[in-house]
């Protein structure tokens, strides 16, 4: 099967007008970059209402493996599984980070018949946001810094300052570094690093504003750093969020592209899935949601993260509510889980794929019992998957009550989704389902953070050392305690240990530190060794990545 990059690129584009045309946005109201790409007007989009009967599915999946399941590439497939039974559909999706893109994952625009186009032009620079964002963001580190060179006035303690640059590239060697050597003239001597760009507070705060003026009161309200009274100092004691809003105001503004069979997708934001919420910007969101009947959206990594950031962050934030859930799953996840190793995924064993479907019922006994959400299965198939297995899978899923689609979108797109677009319609004609959070808003910042262990990752309690319990004091003491939290840590476990498969019971998970995200509006509990500057693999993505003499690029799958 020719590569990801070279079917994109074999697929005739329709003009970016003509994709706006087909759910009512009119021509007036696009900024184009090229032919096949453009953003939507901030202030139209803001002026509209949600379609009346439209419907919100958040696609999540199964815990990742090395294998990969093929989350986005079934959100897309999804999108023209809909639109091949007659219904008007789009796409809300996150913008690919260059660091992954670069690094060991490659390209994130979907995936063989069932992508995103201009697939290149998604990967790489798109339209700019990735870098406003930054160079926003840089901005506030380089105004605090100058204004500790500029005499301190606000008494910021060197030593507190807990606000870094950041930089969409892998590289682990910025994680930690001195800065302000060289002299008085190159400012103040100190600990600093670098986060990803997707870890910044900025890009949290750019998915869940609603407004040019929400964006500046979050974007005021980043902590940077203590004062030596340990007050906290923010963006807006230093004077410069309104400058920070400025270079993100067009940005703001969501971008539209499309599926490779021509249907509509917005693809605007994406934060990191551990320390932040995981999901694509609440204005593509409701964008898509006023000019579609059904809007298709995904929550990064697995259920046990990214479905309940969306859910505890995204939806408390918002009042947005799914619909239904599609759970992506693959024979190939369930075998690893039961202890195979990668190479012998290929391998037919029903055994070992029963061993690892502990996984899957956790996560659906989340969607079902903890969040109260209708949910279908979408098993993305992949050639090696016998029948034998395809049949042991459906069957102990439907034992359990659980609708399974196998679903064959990479190879077929639209059609090969059009049983689960069928599936959700079916799901989805009763009552409105009653979302329930995680936890109740009246918890202290601990019990939050211990309850989505308990009841999400199976857990039997949450270690923080006292350290850190004496900064969670600090921030309760200091007014922060009603916001709700955010658990980072490892995707590919419910537990803090990479290499624990299956759904592990009665684990402790540890908490390494608390950072504030007060713009954003939220507490992070970072656990276990996560890492929020990414390092490169032996072998990067970018090494296989070229482009010809006539500009196309290769490589990218």
């Amino acid at each position: 099967m020719p590569s990801d990059v070279e079917i994109a690129a074999a697929s005739p584009m329709q003009p970016i007008e003509d994709i706006a045309a087909k759910i009512g946005i009119p021509e007036s109201e696009i900024f184009r970059y090229g032919p096949h790409k453009a953003k939507v007007s901030l202030p139209y989009v803001q002026g509209r209402d949600r379609r009346e009967g439209s419907k919100l599915v958040l696609v999540t999946a199964t815990s990742p493996t090395p294998a990969g399941e093929g989350k986005t590439t079934t959100t897309v497939g999804l999108v023209d599984g809909l639109a091949q039974i007659g219904e008007s559909a789009a796409a809300a999706l996150r913008e690919p980070s260059m660091g992954p893109v670069f690094g060991m994952k490659g390209g994130a625009a979907g995936g063989g018949c069932a992508q995103l186009n201009p697939m290149t032009d998604i990967n790489l620079h798109f339209t700019g946001d990735f870098a406003a964002i930054a160079a926003a963001h840089n901005l506030l580190a380089a105004v605090l810094d100058n204004h500790l060179q500029q005499g301190n006035a606000l008494g910021i303690d060197p030593r507190r300052i807990t606000f870094k640059r950041v930089l969409d590239m892998n590289d682990r060697a910025l994680r930690d570094i001195v800065i302000g050597l060289g002299g008085p003239t190159n400012g103040v001597p100190r600990e600093s690093g670098f986060d990803i760009v997707v870890a910044s507070e900025v890009m949290a705060i750019f998915c869940l504003a609603t407004s040019i003026d929400d964006l500046k009161e979050r974007l005021g309200r980043i902590v940077v750093a203590r004062t030596y009274e340990k007050a906290p100092v923010t963006a807006s004691d230093l004077g410069v969020h309104g400058a920070m809003a400025a270079l993100l105001a067009d940005a703001l503004a969501p971008n539209l592209v499309q599926t490779l069979e021509g249907n509509p997708a917005f693809v605007h934001g994406g934060p990191f899935a551990n320390i932040a919420h995981g999901c694509n910007s609440v204005t593509a969101t409701q964008t898509a949601l006023a000019h579609a009947d059904w809007t298709v959206t995904e929550a990064g990594f697995g259920a046990d993260l990214g479905a309940e950031k969306f859910i505890d962050l995204k939806c408390r934030f918002t009042g947005l509510r799914p619909d239904a859930v599609v759970l992506v799953a693959t024979v190939r996840s369930m075998k690893y889980h039961g202890g195979l190793a990668v190479a012998d995924l290929t391998t037919e064993n029903v055994d070992a794929m029963l061993a690892g479907m502990s996984n899957i019922e956790r996560h659906l006994a989340n969607i079902r019992d903890v969040w109260g959400l209708p949910v279908v299965v979408g098993v993305n198939r992949f050639p090696s998957d016998t029948d034998a297995e395809i049949e042991a899978f459906t069957k102990h899923l439907e034992g359990l009550g659980v609708k399974v689609e196998i679903c064959t979108h990479f190879a077929d797109g639209g059609k090969g989704a059009a049983g689960l677009a069928k599936a959700l319609v079916e799901i989805t004609s009763g009552q409105k389902p009653e979302l329930s959070f995680t936890y109740g808003d009246d918890l202290g910042l601990a019990a939050k953070a211990e309850t989505v262990a308990q009841r999400i990752y199976g857990a039997e309690r949450l270690e923080i050392p006292s350290a850190v319990a004496k900064q969670i004091d600090q921030f309760e003491d200091e007014g922060y305690g009603h916001l709700p939290v955010c658990i980072a840590k490892t995707q590919k476990s419910f537990t803090t240990d990479d290499a624990e498969r299956g759904a592990p019971s009665g684990h402790v998970v540890e908490v390494r530190e608390v950072r504030l995200a007060a713009g954003a509006g939220f507490v992070v509990f970072v656990c276990g060794s996560l890492m929020t500057m990414p390092g490169l693999p032996k072998k990067s993505a970018a090494l296989a990545i070229d482009v010809d003499s006539d500009g196309a690029v290769t490589g990218l799958f």
